[in-house]
């Protein structure tokens, strides 16, 4: 089942009373989310709470007073697989847009979308809830693409690079910060002058015994 056929199923599923054109895009979008994993935890005053994200409970609600309010609405969501990091989601009706904010417990910034209501309503006002809708996809896969997709962000960080690259005449090492290092090889001239030849890089032993101290490397002019 594709994704946009999902939300119309969650729709469908749960019949729920428009008042207007906003109302129908505020569920449509509830309904991406649910259809993407998340499990509905508070709606409506109950999800205006100050502590509604920092609560323990994890308890699955109904929809009721979804659309309490007139011109906003609210959802907390958990996502069990997340470990039931809790989401909040608000819907705030601007003229004929819809601005949809979603923060995850956590974040410091919300991830928004704005959308153009009148783009994704039908004219139809029957009980048949696929007539009360168009592009309901595009509606979807923008919802997906720039809100549910981006709410956790990227959890793993790049790796620095640990090998060593070495070439003629230099040594090629990184920093923490990923900058490129470039270590001179051979003995290199002191600011007084003065040639200080480099540790050997070979272990002597009893049965290849190294060169003596100050003796590596020769250097010749």
């Amino acid at each position: 089942m594709s994704i946009e056929k999902a939300v119309m199923a969650v729709i469908r599923a749960a019949r729920p009373s428009f008042r207007n054109v906003h109302d129908k895009v505020v569920f449509a979008v509830h309904a991406a989310f649910l259809s993407s994993g998340f499990v509905l935890t508070a709606t409506g005053p109950d999800a205006l709470a100050d502590n509604v994200l920092s609560s323990p409970s994890t308890d699955e609600v109904g929809i009721d007073n979804w659309n309490q309010f007139e011109d906003h609405y609210a959802f907390v969501y958990v996502n069990p697989e997340k470990e039931s990091a809790k989401v909040l989601l608000k819907c705030l009706v601007m003229n004929g847009s819809l601005l949809v904010d979603a923060l995850a417990a956590g974040s410091s910034e919300p991830v928004h979308l704005e959308i153009d209501v009148e783009n994704y309503v039908g004219e139809n006002g029957s009980g048949n809830y696929s007539a009360q809708y168009k592009n309901l996809e595009k509606l979807v896969s923008d919802l997906d693409k720039e809100v549910i997709s981006k709410l956790y962000g990227s959890s793993s960080k790049p790796s620095n690079p640990s090998s060593l690259e070495t070439g003629e005449g230099s040594r090629h090492d990184t920093n923490d910060a990923g900058v490129r290092i470039n270590e001179p090889r051979g003995p290199q001239p002191h600011p007084s002058g003065v040639y200080i030849p480099p540790v050997n890089p070979i272990c002597g032993g009893d049965l290849y015994p190294g060169p003596g101290a100050g003796m590596y490397p020769t250097r010749t002019k």
